[in-house]
């Protein structure tokens, strides 16, 4: 079996999405509350019966809920699937490990700009596009540097670019985002169906991109947090 913690927090992660309690979980499963909370908790590893009917019950595949997999139908990221979306000279220039970093974030922003598009917000995406490209920005800057290139290409000062100058614009970018998501909830505007299944429906293929990189993201946010917390 995959390892007990990643399974144990996808399965309290599933409970908590499906918005039950552990009682009810635990109920519909067919055990006790404290047998439940052991096996979110990872204190005791389930067994294949109950791996089983916890499939069922929420609708994953035995990989996604072991953490063999992202996605929630099974399916792995195939090289064939990895490589699809780039040019065959590019990959054999770079590597498939850029390659597929390179196909996860685009299928996943591709996602957002999806979900965004239907919500319809013109400041949002303005927002989004403005603390993205900063980040692009940023990261090319680093790499055009350390290659040695003139930096006299760029109309910011390198100085202004080391003291955080684009850290600065993305904050200020995420702010005008969230406050464009506040103005749409005050505002009532009907927003996009989050679900899995929505999004499995809505983008097939990009939603498991968008799944690998929030999954990655959280993994390594929650560990620097309980790093600090230290």
């Amino acid at each position: 079996m995959a390892s007990t913690t990643e399974f144990s927090r996808t399965l309290s992660l599933l409970r908590q999405e499906r918005g039950v309690s552990q009682r009810t979980a635990a109920a519909d499963l067919g055990i006790s509350q404290a047998l439940l909370s052991h096996y979110e908790n990872g204190i005791r590893e389930p067994g294949l019966a109950f791996v089983v009917r916890a499939c069922d019950y929420y609708h994953v595949s035995a990989d996604f809920i072991l953490g063999r997999t992202l996605s929630r139908e099974g399916n792995m990221l195939s090289e064939q699937e990895i490589l699809s979306t780039a040019d065959e000279g590019n990959v054999l220039q770079g590597s498939v490990l850029a390659t597929l970093q390179s196909k996860l974030l685009s299928g996943a922003v591709g996602v957002l700009f999806g979900l965004l598009g239907k919500l319809g917000d013109k400041a949002a995406i303005n927002a989004a596009a403005a603390y993205l490209g900063s980040a692009v920005y940023q990261l090319y800057r680093h790499l055009y540097r350390s290659a040695g290139a003139n930096e006299a290409y760029f109309a910011l000062d390198p100085a202004a670019c080391t003291m955080g100058t684009a850290d600065a614009d993305m904050k200020v970018s995420e702010v005008r985002y969230a406050r464009a998501m506040r103005l749409c909830q005050s505002q009532k505007k009907p927003f996009p169906d989050l679900s899995p299944e929505a999004l499995t429906a809505g983008y097939p293929g990009r939603c498991q991109s968008l799944t690998q990189v929030l999954s990655t993201a959280d993994a390594r946010l929650c560990a620097l947090a309980d790093k600090q917390e230290k």
